[in-house]
């Protein structure tokens, strides 16, 4: 059976968000992360779609969405989705973020518990959570405090470089990892105006979300949360942090893999995140 998958638009809180939709059931809102954007979702789509109707936006300041001066603390990110789900008239729906996305997730499901089925984190970290300044990816830590004036002039149609080196350097092996075309498709995206100042600034308010991620914490989730990280990638870490914030956690290292899961071992991480949002 072949899923027609939609992209469409929708004016939330004063924003234009672009989103991907397919199938119909209940819902599942998939969250994308940095170096990427809804593409990401499409081989996942094309399976959980037979049984869900699957939304995949394109968060504030990426993609085809809007770009505004500021609103990138990810509690702020997380209203944007809930305010776009609300406007399709969804009263709960599972959650899925891989990246800067399972920040998203995880600020979505502790500020709106009661709409949260079920909540999957992919391979990052929790700002604020444990001990997490200690996690893997924050060894390439130069790149969290790279924003401002000089930044932006130095990647200015030099994106594709850029992200060679999350695509490269965050995988376990650059000849499986993100794929030439979707380099080529996201190097472009992130080539239009405002978009790499926006993914910048996702950065700078880690501090934020650090503070605001330590109050949710607070206040364990009740909702099933299944963690999939990377084996030469965060590893055990994420688990060790979904412990830390929700009662009920299943835990997954995919063998093999770097950070980016979708890409470089769809053949464990698919069938993983169907089997959990279809239980």
């Amino acid at each position: 059976m072949s899923v027609e998958i939609e992209s469409r638009f929708a004016e939330v809180d004063g924003i234009k968000l672009h989103y991907l939709a397919a199938g119909q059931g209940e819902p599942v809102l998939l969250l994308h992360g940095y170096a990427q954007n809804s593409h990401m979702w499409r081989p996942l789509i094309a399976k959980l779609a037979e049984t869900h109707l699957v939304i995949a936006p394109d968060l504030r300041g990426f993609g085809a969405s809007d770009k505004p001066e500021a609103g990138y603390d990810k509690k702020t990110m997380a209203g944007d989705v809930h305010a776009l789900a609300a406007s399709l008239g969804l009263k709960s729906a599972a959650v899925v973020g891989h990246d800067i996305g399972l920040m998203v997730a995880y600020a979505y499901a502790a500020q709106y518990p009661d709409e949260v089925s079920r909540l999957a984190l992919m391979d990052a970290f929790l700002p604020g959570v444990g001990d997490w300044t200690n996690v893997w990816l924050l060894r390439d830590l130069w790149h969290f405090h790279f924003y401002g004036k000089t930044p932006l002039a130095l990647v200015d149609g030099r994106e594709r470089i850029y992200f060679e080196h999350f695509w490269n350097d965050f995988a376990a092996n650059p000849e499986k990892s993100v794929s030439e075309a979707d380099r080529q498709l996201y190097a472009a995206a992130y080539g239009q105006p405002g978009a790499m100042r926006a993914g910048f600034e996702v950065f700078r308010n880690f501090e934020q979300d650090a503070k605001d991620f330590a109050g949710f914490a607070a206040t364990k989730l009740k909702v099933p949360m299944l963690v999939l990280t990377g084996e030469k990638a965060s590893g055990e870490f994420l688990i060790a942090q979904g412990r830390l914030v929700a009662e009920s956690v299943e835990g997954v290292v995919v063998k093999g893999s770097g950070h980016w899961l979708m890409d470089e071992a769809p053949d464990q991480t698919i069938p993983a995140l169907l089997a959990f949002l279809r239980a």
